[in-house]
């Protein structure tokens, strides 16, 4: 199974970022091989408009089944739900902490947005 995780760094030491729609990069973490790839998010930094959404459908296209972030805006949210991708919030400090969190089944599944559209 793959996960997305926010960040803006290439290795499981880098910062999980706050920001889903508009985080710099998106390491794709395989569960079942325990190896990951970084995806670059650099087209949705600085949109006017949609970053959220296009990031949403972007990690759609990947497989993955679960995303791990910060925080994660309405539209973005409503794009991941409806590609059966479960969210979960997390304020953990590294991409290895959070995800030792979900391993251990200490986070939670989001089930709304939790913060407004165009939060930065």
């Amino acid at each position: 199974m793959k996960i997305a995780l926010t960040t803006s760094g290439r290795d499981l030491n880098a910062p999980l970022d706050s920001r889903f729609g508009r985080a710099p990069l998106f390491l794709i973490y395989d569960l079942d091989a325990n190896t990951f790839d970084v995806v670059d998010n650099q087209q949705n930094l600085n949109a006017a408009q949609g970053a959220g959404i296009q990031s949403a459908q972007n990690i759609a296209r990947l497989n993955v089944k679960a995303l791990i972030t910060g925080h994660c805006g309405p539209k973005a949210f409503r794009v991941l739900q409806a590609a059966g991708i479960k969210i979960y919030n997390c304020d953990a400090a590294t991409i290895s902490d959070a995800l030792d969190l979900y391993k251990s089944g200490k986070l939670k599944e989001a089930h709304d947005a939790d913060v407004e559209g165009h939060w930065v």
